[in-house]
């Protein structure tokens, strides 16, 4: 069967730095400059009657005013209705009582202002001329919005195609159950959104939300520009002055526990191309502890760049990755320090193994004089930096009140960093990174990573995708006793009995022409199209979104193109070489030619469900690794590496006939961490197809 072909474009950028005319002397390190002086201007300070707390931040450097407005609730359980809050934050931008989301959206553009409210607060900014009239919209949605039924169903289907993009994602997978093991799934940090969930949100619990949580009390709202602050002031006596609503108290959160020795948490993603990994633990770190500058530091030293110590050896040193990085929560509740790398599938014990090797370097005191002075230099440049903005300081003003923190906490905040030693760093290492208390988490194909992960001596336990312990059951097959070869298994039985399982060998050579009809729902968005194949290796599928076509790819068995934003391109040789590696819409009818090499790599595993693994070395040398049920003999799933080791997997399920063939009515394709999920609405053999579709 011809895989049907999605093309993603990813752009980088890239930043070139001019050669200095000046000669340099390359061998010594450049000497760090002193550290800058911070002279953060004080905003002014107003405490309005109904529990809000105003600061304003003066500067008529630009004709432009911004005000945020940020709700202390603390974090929030939201249990069987988890996902109610942010629909209703949402909900929020759906119109008003006075006015439709059309005329809303319509005043906010005429003025070219910005409004934007969420469950937590809302913005507002625009030219000083146009500020009152966008900050009165921000206040009229906060205050009275109409939460029209027909916008929840809207968000709530938009929200239900989201989950379902990333229901094989490892990366989202595998950050859900870190949060879900590390807090308990039960509790306010470590509960996630499900699609039983979100359906059984009502509007009353969207109102009700409303009604808890958008007030005035334990709010903190900042106006940032070209206003002074009585003006400032006079505005929110006007639009919120008479505001009011339920008074919040910050909840109490009892600390959960770290292992008592380190574990491996695993959860079988079979169509993950790489491994994602999650090791680390919970740590309590507020921002007026004595600890904070120095854990900022070692955070930094460890995973905090590219110049890092995960970066340089998980990159530059092995390979097994594109980017290995570390973070390090902060703040009044229990937060998290997590070491994370998307590692090649064969790598994953080695790069754990890396990765605890590197958190032990860092308690054992292994950071050198210029690791540190990196780090300071560094934090000394982005903070000087971070002070151009305005609204910087405005944030910052803000996280005083919040956190509690020294009205000269960030004034003196460089001269904490720079008298940072290297036992410091050591010091909090110790407390912060605990390498033999930690859960190391691990979204991947289970069945090819934990065979070598048992070499670490880490105890194995594993979870399903929502964090559920897996009961081993018996399989009605022993897979794992299954001889790599037999009198009734080859990789010749293999293809015979898949063609077989389709609807026979002599039906599937009468079908010389496929014509379906596709449909695909990512980020959010859904979109439409069709995919013609004829033999030998003709190909033409195109993906629309509404009447304008997105993409699409195009082969005539000689040459080929794709368009994608309207740009036409030519096929290069390579992929010319790798559309010529299927020389019929069921490639099976020619695998056991001279063309193609196929060896018989014994049993495997798909969503549970026993295998026979076929290697298939095709013409372009491309490598494809194919799992057949051992059951109905159907293919399941296949991965392709081409010649530059790059993989992608792909899916097959929900077959159904068509004729008398069947043919798989559901394919997700995996690669480089971006899943897209087909769904073939319909097929027709033989007809609808002319070779005027491959021009």
């Amino acid at each position: 069967m011809k895989k049907i072909l999605i093309l993603a474009l990813s752009t980088f950028f890239f930043m070139n730095a001019d050669a200095q005319v000046k000669k340099i002397d390359r061998s010594k390190r450049p000497v760090a400059g002193p550290a800058p002086i911070i002279n953060l201007k004080d905003p002014v300070i107003y405490h309005m009657p109904n529990g809000m707390t105003l600061l304003v931040v003066e500067d008529h450097k630009l004709p432009k005013v911004s005000a945020s407005l940020i709700i202390d609730a603390g974090p929030i359980k939201e249990g069987s209705k988890a996902g109610h809050l942010g629909l209703m934050g949402q909900m929020l931008e759906e119109g008003t009582t006075q006015m439709s989301k059309a005329d809303f959206d319509e005043a906010i553009d005429q003025m070219g202002a910005n409004v934007n409210l969420s469950s937590s607060g809302a913005s507002a900014s625009a030219l000083t001329r146009y500020f009152p009239k966008a900050f009165e919209l921000m206040a009229q949605a906060l205050r009275h919005p109409s939460f029209p039924e027909a916008a929840l169903e809207k968000l709530r289907k938009q929200t239900l195609t989201g989950l379902k993009s990333q229901e094989k994602s490892a990366p989202v997978i595998a950050a859900r159950v870190n949060n879900a093991l590390a807090y308990g799934k039960n509790t306010a940090m470590g509960e996630f959104e499900t699609e039983e969930s979100i359906k059984g949100i009502t509007l009353q619990d969207i109102k009700d939300a409303y009604n808890n949580y958008i007030t005035p009390s334990r709010s903190y709202l900042t106006f940032v520009g070209d206003i002074t602050p009585a003006a400032a002031k006079a505005l929110v006596e006007k639009y919120l002055g008479n505001w009011t609503g339920k008074k919040l108290t910050l909840p109490s959160i009892a600390d959960a526990e770290n292992p008592a020795s380190s574990e491996i948490d695993i959860v079988n993603v079979p169509t993950a191309v790489q491994a994602e990994i999650r090791m680390g633990n919970l740590v309590t770190n507020p921002m007026n502890g004595s600890n904070y500058h120095a854990a900022l530091l070692a955070n930094y030293i460890l995973g905090g760049s590219a110049d890092a110590k995960l970066f340089m050896n998980l990159r530059e040193k092995h390979g097994f990755t594109y980017g290995s990085y570390s973070s390090l929560g902060s703040g009044r509740f229990q937060s998290m320090f997590d070491a994370s790398a998307a590692v090649r599938t064969d790598k994953t014990d080695s790069a754990v193994a890396e990765i605890a090797k590197e958190i032990i370097g860092m308690r054992d005191g292994n950071i050198t004089a210029e690791e540190l002075a990196t780090a300071k230099a560094a934090y000394n440049g982005y903070f000087a930096l971070s002070m151009e903005d305005p609204a910087r300081s405005a944030k910052l003003a803000s996280n005083i009140l919040i956190n509690d923190l020294p009205k000269d906490f960030y004034k003196t905040y460089l001269t904490k960093i720079n008298a940072i030693s290297i036992d410091d760093i050591k010091r909090v290492s110790k407390e912060y990174f605990s390498e033999g208390r930690s859960r190391i988490v691990i979204a991947g194909n289970a069945d090819r990573i934990i065979p070598n992960l048992m070499r670490l001596g880490y105890p194995i336990k594993k979870y399903d995708r929502y964090a559920e312990p897996v009961v081993e059951k018996p399989a009605d097959v022993n897979v794992s006793e299954t001889p790599k070869t037999t009198d009734k298994i080859s990789a010749y039985s293999i293809v015979e009995d898949y063609l077989k399982a389709i609807g026979g060998k002599e039906a599937v050579k009468a079908i010389t022409a496929i014509n379906s009809d596709i449909s695909l729902d990512m980020m959010g968005r859904s979109f439409e199209g069709t995919s013609k194949q004829m033999n030998p290796n003709k190909v033409s599928t195109e993906l629309k979104m509404g009447a304008m076509t997105i993409f699409k790819q195009v082969f005539n068995g000689t040459n080929g193109y794709m368009v994608q934003g309207g740009q036409k391109i030519d096929m290069t040789e390579d992929q010319i070489k790798g559309m010529a590696d299927e020389k019929a819409v069921f490639p099976q009818l020619y695998y056991t030619t001279s063309d193609y090499k196929l060896d018989y790599l014994g049993a495997g595993k798909v969503d549970g469900e026993p295998t026979y693994r076929l290697k298939v070395v095709m013409p372009s040398g491309k490598t494809s690794v194919q799992q057949y049920s051992t059951k109905t003999g159907l293919l399941l799933q296949e991965e392709n590496t081409d010649a530059k080791g790059e993989v992608e997997t792909v899916n097959y399920s929900n077959y159904k006939k068509v004729g008398n063939i069947l043919f798989p009515f559901s394919i997700v394709r995996n690669s480089g961490g971006q899943e897209i999920p087909l769904t073939i609405t319909s097929v027709k053999f033989n007809e609808g197809v002319t070779d005027a579709d491959f021009q």
